[in-house]
């Protein structure tokens, strides 16, 4: 009975996961004690950073929430960092919960809208590079204003439609009736060749999509949180803004557009794949049909959702509040204009934000762990002690390496307080100081692009339902981002070390 009971515990642990996993995650607990109470808390902290990562990296195989959860349940069990500071980074990261809450659940609800003119703009445009370019260049100029995981919900809600329509019309289903569409067990194998290469297509699509946020996300004081941060701290407003870092982040925007282009034209790195003829005419045949079967209830909807969107592009240009609020305002909006009353339908909407929340509280608390153990002091103190015109350019790497295996808000928070802190002690010049504030902001947005955990909007990619269907994991997104964190990231080092 005992040995009955054991194995169904280990069954029970971490799920349907290989057994090599669940060991390693169990060594992982075991390692964390050890080298804590014998070698000391930095080197366990940089140790938990470490197995952080391998939880995201390993995805596919299970959800990071629970092994890293375990992972930040022991580090607190451990004091390596407290419940209060967890507390005190969740509350001072609220926004972006609050953004995750409703702006996703708020997405779901313009999906009609979306898929109708995402499909006429991928059915309408034939040249992947330019199909490529469009959306690369979109991402980044609605991620100047608007925030980076909005758009990035956008495009994931127009890649899981196209998917869900084709998968389930190949599998003999009716795309407009909910049916299964992770599973290829019911696909015949005649459209199996196919779906790989569409999976391939909504890849490239959605990593240029993705890179196209940090892109756009650099050049404005509204385009990422820690751009605010680092212009209230400045003094600098709107256009101030723009024009300190336009040196960096304007040849970095045509680099990585330019990268694009190329990327689809070599395929390299996993791009250039192209529709398939057979998934374009499924494609063509639904939108055909629905337009053709639209009715006036249907087209109203429409309009609503369109309302709702310019609505949202509105606020959020003009920050009339915070994010998430105006996702719970859209929501309201839309459901109570088009007929959704019930609980179900309305639960529905949240269910893909509420898992990746949770997994970016328990991120939240490995920064937490960070911050605690100040595992990043080194580094600070390192190139503040440097020649002033090196100064620059080590601190534009430094953010670069820190963001991607951390937060980038939290670095930018920690270098640029060091670095105020640097220069009210009369240790550097205002022009100095400005051109170390610009570092640290386009060091922390650029590279960072190298990892999914370096970016919000890339972790959410990663974390979204749409990664799993597309086979979009770690590695595969380290892979293709690569290029662009070559383009980026030594271009944006020169220009800083450089042009400024």
């Amino acid at each position: 009975m005992s040995g009955s009971m054991a194995q169904a515990f280990a069954q029970n642990f971490l799920g349907h996961s290989p057994r090599w996993y669940k060991a390693t995650i169990v060594g992982f607990l075991i390692l964390n004690a050890v080298v804590l109470f014998s070698v000391g808390p930095v080197a366990a902290g940089w140790l938990l950073v470490i197995e952080f990562i391998f939880t995201l990296a390993m995805a596919l195989k299970c959800y990071p929430l629970m092994p890293g959860g375990l992972l930040l349940i022991e580090a607190l069990l451990l004091k390596m960092t407290s419940p209060q500071a967890l507390y005190d980074e969740l509350v001072h990261n609220f926004p972006v919960i609050l953004l995750l809450m409703f702006m996703v659940a708020g997405i779901y609800f313009m999906k009609d809208l979306l898929l109708f003119l995402f499909s006429r703009l991928l059915l309408g445009v034939r040249s992947k590079a330019v199909l490529a370019l469009m959306f690369c260049f979109l991402s980044a100029f609605l991620s100047a204003f608007l925030d980076a995981l909005t758009v990035t919900a956008v495009i994931i809600s127009a890649a899981v439609g196209f998917y869900s329509v084709y998968h389930r019309v190949a599998s003999g289903n009716d795309p407009r009736q909910d049916s299964e569409f992770a599973d290829d067990r019911n696909l015949p194998k005649l459209h199996h060749d196919d779906l790989e290469q569409f999976r391939a297509f909504l890849r490239s699509l959605l990593m240029h999509g993705a890179v196209g946020t940090a892109l756009g996300g650099v050049c404005t004081l509204v385009g990422e949180p820690q751009n605010l941060l680092i212009g209230h701290e400045m003094g600098w407003h709107f256009g101030e803004f723009f024009q300190k870092v336009a040196p960096v982040s304007l040849p970095v925007l045509a680099a990585g557009l330019i990268t694009c282009v190329l990327l689809e034209k070599l395929r390299w790195f996993g791009y250039g794949t192209l529709l398939p003829d057979n998934v374009r005419a499924v494609l063509a045949n639904y939108a055909a049909e629905d337009n053709a079967d639209r009715t006036a209830r249907q087209r109203a909807a429409l309009l609503v959702q369109g309302a709702a969107a310019l609505i949202l592009i509105g606020c959020l240009a003009l920050h009339i509040a915070e994010v998430g609020l105006i996702g719970l305002m859209v929501i309201v909006l839309i459901t109570a204009f088009t007929g959704i009353t019930d609980e179900h339908r309305l639960g529905s909407a949240f269910k893909d934000a509420m898992p990746f929340t949770a997994l970016l509280v328990v991120f939240f608390a490995v920064v937490a762990v960070i911050h605690d153990q100040q595992l990043f002091a080194p580094l600070i103190e390192w190139v503040l002690a440097l020649p002033v015109e090196q100064q620059p350019g080590m601190l534009f790497i430094a953010n670069g390496v820190l963001s991607a295996i951390s937060d980038n808000v939290f670095v930018a928070t920690i270098y640029i307080t060091e670095v105020k802190q640097a220069f009210l002690a009369g240790h550097m010049s205002r022009e100095h100081f400005e051109t170390l504030a610009i570092a640290i902001n386009t060091g922390t947005n650029l590279p960072s692009v190298a990892t999914p955990n370096g970016q919000a909007a890339f972790l959410f990619l990663l974390t979204s339902a749409i990664a799993p269907l597309v086979r979009l994991s770690y590695g595969r997104m380290v892979w293709m981002a690569l290029p662009y964190t070559f383009v980026m990231g030594l271009l944006g080092w020169y220009a800083v070390s450089y042009w400024l």
